[in-house]
């Protein structure tokens, strides 16, 4: 039977109740749902002529595919860098798909206003100033872009070329410098037309460290004789968490001539928590910084801030210029300042988490993750046949099997782990030698659920060859 709109938009309220049912059971069920599906999926359908009406799309996405969704969202879901959904951000992720706002301009809601009151609590939260101009992304790869794409703009001016009117090839050859650089940057550069060989590696403190050396960042600044340049920072890498000295490289600048990128995916929630914030000490000084905040803010995929001193950079390079929609002002609209003109109110989400638990509320998730992830850390420091690769400094703990750490005996372990579904976590390699990170931001993980995610892995442990 062919269902219409009218008919659908008729039963509106039975459909929200019916939806609002199949979310209370899926997210009350969360702690109990296997954390990964590494099943095989259904089988594709053919579109259907005749539509079935959104009741109907609700009960067949709930038997068809409902079930092998993963519990990504969960307590155990360990893997990459992956917060939850506080309730307060949930309420405000269902509300932004019904107020169905266009933000890219500010000439017909207050929604663009609502998301700069949100961009002035996140500056306040990571300690920047003013005078960094922040707009929201879908996430840190695309904040790093839009970062770096300012950046290149940045070295144009200081060669006396317009890279946005010429192009990057007007630059000629363009040195970036950082110790652990996260692949998004080399993905950046690739798209910005810079090149991922441009990406310079940098020694990196010794003893177990993804920090860079500032030292030799010095070194490799005077190879340049003067030629500008760019430097990324990391506020927490990926696989231990580091930080390079933000406010030493900030001195540097007074030597040398770089643009100052920060990359604090996550790591730049350490200011939240007073026994951790001196890690981000310099990150008012960075020229740009990425922040993600569908990981340790806890809000639903997907949501991310860039910030810049050089707002002025970031418009020459990505206004949208046409009679219905504008030149930029001296407030810009977002069109003109992402790589999206069409855009959802991303915003909202946060502006509910942070409006409805305050600084003292995500300082908690923040702590309570780090203290968790130390108690993984000395679980798996203590057991037989597991060996903890570096201290955990922050959220991620880093490790492989003990002996023989190949990648198929590593990938093995962590399938199985995944199979269990009790936990899941990501490979790596750390220093050369293929492992396992387990990453804490999930506002809902536990004690208990450490002690989980520590028996699952030493349940797989038994099932590898040694």
């Amino acid at each position: 039977m062919h269902l219409t709109l009218a008919e659908d938009l008729a039963r509106f309220p039975a459909l929200l109740q019916s939806a609002r049912d199949l979310a209370v059971r899926e997210v009350s069920g969360l702690a109990d749902r296997p954390v990964a599906r590494p099943g095989r999926a259904p089988d594709a359908e053919r579109l259907p002529a005749g539509g079935v009406g959104a009741e109907g799309a609700l009960a067949r996405f709930a038997e068809r595919w409902a079930p092998g969704f993963s519990g990504s969202a969960g307590p155990r879901y360990l893997g990459f860098v992956t917060g939850g959904a506080t309730p307060a951000a949930l309420a405000g992720d269902w509300l932004t798909g019904a107020y169905d706002q266009n933000v890219s301009g500010a000439g017909d809601s207050s929604a663009t206003a609502l998301e700069r009151e949100t961009l002035g609590w996140l500056r306040e939260l990571f300690g920047l100033g003013d005078e960094h101009a922040g707009a929201f992304v879908s996430g840190a790869t695309v904040s790093n872009t839009v970062g770096l794409a300012v950046a290149r703009e940045w070295l144009g001016e200081r060669l006396g070329v317009c890279v946005s009117r010429e192009g990057a090839a007007a630059l000629g050859p363009v040195d970036v410098l950082s110790g652990s650089p996260h692949s998004s940057i080399a993905k950046a550069l690739s798209v910005l037309g810079i090149g991922r060989d441009r990406l310079r590696r940098v020694p990196v403190l010794a003893g177990n460290r993804e920090a860079v050396d500032v030292g030799r960042l010095a070194e490799a600044l005077d190879v340049l004789g003067g030629r500008p340049a760019v430097v990324v920072a990391n506020a927490g890498t990926v696989n231990t968490v580091d930080f390079d000295d933000l406010r030493a490289i900030a001195a540097l600048k007074e030597r040398h001539d770089f643009w100052f990128h920060v990359d604090a995916a996550f790591g730049g929630f350490a200011a939240l928590s007073p026994a951790h914030a001196h890690l981000t000490d310099g990150l008012d000084a960075a020229d740009s910084v990425c922040v993600d905040l569908h990981k340790w803010l806890n809000v639903p995929y997907d949501a991310a801030v860039q910030f810049t001193r050089r707002q002025d950079l970031q418009v020459r390079v990505l206004h949208n210029a046409s009679p219905y929609l504008g030149l930029p002002t001296e407030d810009p609209d977002f069109l003109h300042l992402t790589p999206e003109n069409s855009r959802r109110l991303r915003a909202l989400p946060s502006w509910f988490s942070l409006l409805a638990y305050g600084r003292e509320g995500h300082r908690e998730i923040v702590e309570r993750n780090v203290a968790l992830a130390r108690r993984l850390g000395e679980r798996i420091a203590a057991t037989p046949g597991l060996r903890l690769l570096a201290p955990v400094r922050l959220n991620v703990v880093c490790f492989t099997p003990a002996g023989d750490a190949t990648r198929e005996r590593v990938h093995a372990l962590a399938a199985a782990v995944a199979a269990s579904g009790e936990a899941f976590l990501t490979p790596t390699v750390y220093d050369g030698t293929h492992a396992l990170r387990a990453a804490f931001s999930n506002w809902r993980t536990s004690e208990a659920d450490t002690d989980l995610v520590h028996d699952a892995l030493v349940r797989a442990l038994a099932t590898l060859e040694p």
